[in-house]
């Protein structure tokens, strides 16, 4: 007889996503559930080699891997080779997984699926298994209702069935509070190549299926946030914001190992004067985009701390000498690091506000500190976002680019950080926003009951099927 409740839990294998899913099996084994969290093989060894001492997962998380079908890394730079792989090869083997842990001990009966809603054959293999199943969506609940609503836009002209516009691009919003979208700027429109555009639009209209087989449909978000996505998507239940500090913990689920040495350097700049920079994982700069970023930074005579990963730019060997010279011109101003402690970076001070690729991540952290944002998306959902930060909830503020250039230039830059600074009104509409989606996962709060409930729906139905 099964006397333990096991999870499996599966993320998207990027960074973005296994974060926040890390974050949410942090909260469930308090309430002595036993996760296994399964990442894709190279995931897996970013992962544990990153974690550092601090950073040990409670017992009660099993890391394991399953292949994502490629041989090689140069594959898995492809665009879209890796994202077609994910959907062909590993939902068999998360089928031989499951199988193998179920047919082994008794006590390693998995009873429960939590799947990233993006990579919703996992429910399917769940639903075959006669499992039960969560979709856990990462992003705003916004990205969702879009998806939701493919069928009606191409009822109402504005795309194809295959994502393509039919007409010039538009803005369409679903509901008041709901971002503005540009037609141009769908999810799926600013993913990469025209493959990887459809491999995501396909499996988004796919995803429209499969996230009906969920018995629960949780996300990273606040009623506060998005009353206008969750009157829409009624099903979602907001459960956030998921952040280490909540549960008073270090996070977990970084690629790369955190460089805590820039806390030191946080404590010894005045509060609320640090430019806090750092655009995720996978976001690159041509060099001379690079050079005015750089250039505008040293412009706004503020201190400054950077997030560079090496692949920040492209060509990143041949931009090394700049990044050095940079580095000796600025340092008394700035400081750089390769990865950082974000939340507690965040939480600091010092911190005055955060230029962001919007990541759903880095806004949620963000607004839950109450910090400003300047806005640079590139990818994806990090428009949507954007448009919530600046049109929706007026805590920040986006880059114009350069009509020649296409540029976001070193005076741009300059001019947005005084202008977000230079008045008291994004702080002040930052800090209200912190308030209200604090307060959610406070006891009887709204997340917290929706939280609550969930957990309770586990142990019920756990409880049933051992019966």
């Amino acid at each position: 007889m099964v006397t333990t409740q096991h999870i499996l839990m599966i993320p998207c294998p990027a960074q973005g996503h296994v974060i926040p899913l890390m974050e949410l099996a942090n909260c469930l084994v308090k309430y002595n559930f036993r996760i296994t969290f399964v990442n894709t093989e190279i995931t897996h060894k970013r992962v544990l080699n990153a974690l550092t001492d601090k950073d040990l997962l409670d017992d009660r998380i099993r890391l394991v891997s399953i292949p994502d079908g490629l041989e090689s890394e140069e594959e898995r730079k492809i665009p879209g080779k890796l994202l077609e792989s994910i959907f062909r090869v590993m939902p068999g083997k998360l089928e031989e997984l499951i199988k193998e842990m179920n047919g082994s001990d008794e006590e390693e009966r998995i009873t429960c699926v939590i799947a990233d809603q993006t990579i919703g054959w996992a429910l399917v293999v769940a639903e075959k298994m006669g499992i039960r199943r969560v979709a856990f969506l990462p992003a705003a609940a916004a990205c969702l209702v879009l998806g939701l609503r493919i069928p009606g836009l191409i009822d109402d002209g504005v795309i194809n069935k295959d994502g393509t516009l039919i007409k010039k691009q538009q803005i369409v919003q679903f509901a008041p509070t709901m971002p503005m979208m540009n037609t141009s700027e769908f999810v799926w429109a600013r993913a990469g190549n025209m493959a990887v555009q459809k491999i995501i639009f396909e499996a988004m209209v796919q995803n429209n299926r499969i996230v009906k087989l969920a018995d629960w449909l949780i996300c990273n978000s606040t009623y506060d946030l998005e009353p206008g996505a969750f009157d829409l998507a009624p099903e979602i239940k907001p459960i956030g914001p998921l952040l280490a500090s909540n549960r008073l913990g270090n996070s977990a689920g970084h690629f790369w190992q955190q460089d805590t040495t820039c806390l030191n350097w946080l404590d010894k700049q005045p509060n609320g004067s640090v430019i806090y920079v750092a655009f995720g994982s996978i976001t690159t700069f041509s060099k001379p985009q690079f050079e005015e970023l750089g250039l505008g930074l040293e412009l706004t005579n503020r201190p400054f701390l950077w997030v560079l990963r090496q692949d920040t730019t492209d060509g990143a060997e041949s931009n090394a000498t700049y990044v050095e010279e940079f580095q000796r011109r600025i340092a008394r101003n700035g400081k750089m690091v390769f990865w950082a402690p974000q939340q507690k970076v965040l939480s600091h001070p010092s911190i005055a506000c955060f230029m962001s690729h919007c990541g759903w991540n880095s806004t949620v952290e963000s607004i839950s500190n109450g910090v400003p944002i300047l806005c640079w998306p590139h990818f994806a959902d990090q428009f949507i976002n954007q448009s919530y930060i600046c049109d929706i909830w007026k805590v920040g503020l986006g880059f114009e680019r350069d009509d020649a250039s296409g540029m976001i230039t070193h005076g741009e830059i300059k001019n947005k950080v005084d202008e977000l600074l230079g008045t008291v009104t994004h702080k002040e509409r930052a800090l209200h926003l912190k308030e209200m989606m604090m307060s959610s996962v406070r006891k009887g709060g709204s997340s917290e009951k929706n939280f609550t409930d969930f957990v309770k729906w586990i142990k019920t139905e756990i409880c049933s099927n051992i019966s």
